[in-house]
């Protein structure tokens, strides 16, 4: 990543004192906290944000903490989720959970409970995105990539510089081969954003990478777009 930058949690809770003691001790622990106060804000930001965590109330105004776990996953959204919910049966629970929730965490709660499971979600968030790492050059088709050298050698002896930003997008594509790609992980791990720009901005280097590497740009077999989700490279 280019930018060192702070993890991210969106907090989600109308009852205005608990979001103001929540977010002040979020922040003394060192985290970026964006608010929202009602479910259709908390879903605006997710489409506009990356986050590392959603801290989510059940009992929001007009849409449930329980509808926007439901509406963030099935936007292929995999952000981790805690839900905080003044219900304690383990049928809400059970719900939370079975909608997508990675966490269930009963109102009243201790404090430091809530930071510890804060944590433990972000770290395994982080661990599941560190994925196998590709050496320092790969080859497909004929063409070889060297990221270290920032370089690649087409089927036909031809070398290409390729930027930075070229060369990490490539090496997390290879890394996830076979697999899509969200266009936020990308804008996120490549170009450091937490706030998203254009999909353009990736369209334009994957028609690059086709230019450089397909045989038949038009018909690409390598590098794909796959609509409204992401990019994925297949071999």
């Amino acid at each position: 990543m280019t930018t060192e930058r702070k993890t991210s949690i969106l907090l989600v809770e109308d009852e205005e004192n608990l979001h103001e003691a929540l977010k002040l001790n979020l922040e003394l622990e060192g985290y970026d906290v964006t608010s929202a106060f009602d479910g259709a804000a908390a879903l605006n930001k997710v489409q506009a944000e990356y986050f590392d965590l959603i801290i989510l109330d059940v009992m929001l105004p007009e849409m449930s903490g329980i509808s926007v776990t439901e509406t963030v996953r099935i936007s292929n959204n995999e952000v981790p989720i805690l839900i905080l919910s003044a219900k304690n049966s383990s049928a809400d629970r059970v719900l939370g959970l079975k909608k997508g929730a990675d966490d269930y965490l009963t109102k009243p709660f201790n404090l430091e409970e809530l930071l510890l499971r804060v944590n433990k979600l972000i770290n395994k968030n982080k661990k599941l995105q560190d994925k196998s790492t590709v050496g320092t050059t790969y080859s497909f088709g004929g063409n070889t990539i060297d990221f270290k050298a920032q370089e690649a050698t087409k089927s036909t002896g031809e070398k290409i510089q390729l930027s930075k930003k070229e060369t990490m997008l490539l090496k997390l594509l290879v890394e996830n081969k076979n697999e899509v790609v969200p266009r936020e992980k990308i804008l996120q791990s490549v170009w450091g954003y937490n706030v998203y720009p254009t999909t353009r901005t990736i369209d334009n280097f994957i028609l690059n990478f086709r230019k450089y590497f397909e045989e038949d740009s038009r018909n690409p077999r390598y590098f794909h777009s796959v609509r409204g989700v992401g990019y994925k490279y297949s071999e």
